[in-house]
């Protein structure tokens, strides 16, 4: 079991946040992916393991991954900002190994259905929002999931690893997972964006819902992706709404402020958003002709949250682009 402290001070600083990034999204996928059968994910297992290169290391392979790594709990190491008692990668997995895992799912199984997957998550957050409105923080903890107990003090998540964690007044980060089918809930001691713990709750789809998410990439979205890369792509449709600072571009691309920079680089040296200063800020906007190679396709169909870009890998790099057009 795993059991959260909270003091008065962290119920004051507990927020919901729709997602903690790519490594944690990928991560959760491949416990989807190599765990006991979902008929909801039967459709987004075959897709993945399709997508998947099979031509990486062995790891990779849909034959020997379910007898290398346990995950989710085997990866959750990635998502901490310091090292904490769980440990480090399994046996015969180095962490650059195990970064490259968790990368991979994300690419093959996520990246392709996230306007669809992102636009669930943020309807998640939006709907407890309104139960922290109406009821407080203490009625969102009490309804996170049917199996998680609030206790007035302590929060206790019964699955996963055996664990105590103290708040310590930095509050809790509330992140809902569609890739927690069968589970409860995962807890990260320190996550690198806030410092804060976090708890990764199911929120998985069922029925005609899952169908909804695993439907297949609408064919714009490839085609967009595969021309200017999936991180730039999901920047154009966030610029499409609001004009960013680098750091709101950031924030919702789930990436550094330098790799959001880099990525606001190459698109302004192409030609598709422009960047101005007002004020004090620095604000980037699509241009004509940005908007032209979106051609529309969020008229009238806006999603909530843009896909995450891959946030650093395990030796401190980010997957900003190195210049060129795709990345």
């Amino acid at each position: 079991m795993q059991r959260v402290h909270f003091t008065a001070a962290d119920l004051a600083r507990t927020r919901l946040r729709s997602t903690l990034g790519p490594v944690a999204e990928g991560a959760f996928a491949l416990g989807v992916l190599t765990g006991s059968g979902h008929a909801d994910y039967a459709r987004w297992r075959d897709e993945a393991r399709r997508r998947l290169p099979l031509q990486s290391p062995p790891w990779t392979t849909s034959a020997r991954l379910p007898r290398t790594v346990d995950a989710p709990d085997d990866l959750l190491f990635l998502l901490e900002r310091r090292p904490v008692t769980s440990g480090g990668p399994p046996v015969g997995l180095t962490r650059a190994d195990a970064f490259r895992l968790a990368v991979d799912m994300w690419r093959a199984a996520v990246v392709p259905y996230w306007d669809r997957i992102g636009e669930r998550l943020e309807a998640e957050c939006e709907a407890r929002g309104r139960i922290i409105m109406t009821g407080g923080v203490e009625e969102l903890l009490a309804t996170l999931h049917p199996r998680i107990v609030w206790t007035g003090s302590v929060l206790e998540i019964p699955d996963g690893p055996d664990r105590e964690i103290r708040l310590d007044g930095r509050g809790l980060l509330l992140c809902p997972s569609v890739f927690l089918p069968g589970k409860v809930g995962r807890v990260v001691e320190c996550e690198p964006g806030t410092g804060m713990a976090a708890l990764v709750f199911a929120a998985p789809p069922a029925g005609h819902r899952a169908a909804d998410l695993w439907g297949g990439p609408e064919p714009d979205v490839q085609a967009l992706g595969a021309l200017v890369g999936q991180t730039r792509a999901a920047a154009l449709r966030v610029l499409m709404t609001a004009a960013c600072t680098t750091g709101q571009l950031a924030e919702r691309l789930g990436i550094s402020s330098a790799g959001a920079s880099q990525h606001a680089a190459v698109l302004r040296q192409s030609g598709l958003i422009s960047t101005r200063r007002v004020r004090n800020k620095v604000l980037h906007t699509v241009t004509p002709l940005g908007l032209a190679l979106l051609g529309g396709r969020l008229r009238g169909r806006t999603p909530a949250v843009s896909a995450p870009a891959m946030a650093g890998t395990a030796s401190g790099r980010t997957a900003a682009g190195s210049g060129h057009l795709a990345g």
